[in-house]
């Protein structure tokens, strides 16, 4: 059994992390689907419905094969904060999270969220490209 802690912020980046997935998982497993919000006047009801499209998708894509639970959350915390203290509390075994290519030569840059994610856990972390 591995759980396994998905970090998503669109359906595109749900759907790539997804892919990655696919054949990695099986009915043993727990994915836990996780969007983060800033919350306040930084966060509006578009933001919401795109960040609960986000993690259905991993629920539509993984459902029938795996437990998957989603979490959205609106804390005020800083994404890698909500990511990292969601992985503590459900003992993950790896986060999957996706970085995109930041420039015309395709060198991928990490974001601000996924290096501190790198930089702040001692879990595995999948990185997966997102296009």
């Amino acid at each position: 059994m591995t759980v396994y802690v998905v970090g998503t912020d669109t359906v595109d980046t749900s759907a790539a992390l997804c892919d990655y997935l696919d054949g990695r998982v099986d009915a043993a497993d727990t994915i836990h689907a996780v969007n983060s919000l800033p919350g306040g006047e930084r966060t509006d009801a578009t933001d919401v419905r795109d960040g609960e499209d986000a993690i259905n998708v991993v629920r539509s894509r993984l459902g029938a094969r795996a437990t998957v639970e989603t979490h959205q959350f609106v804390r005020g915390n800083a994404s890698h904060e909500d990511l990292l203290a969601h992985a503590d509390e459900v003992a993950a075994d790896e986060l999957v999270i996706g970085v995109r290519k930041r420039n015309p030569t395709a060198k991928v840059v990490f974001g601000s969220t996924a290096q501190a994610v790198l930089l702040r856990t001692a879990r595995p972390v999948a990185v997966v490209p997102l296009v």
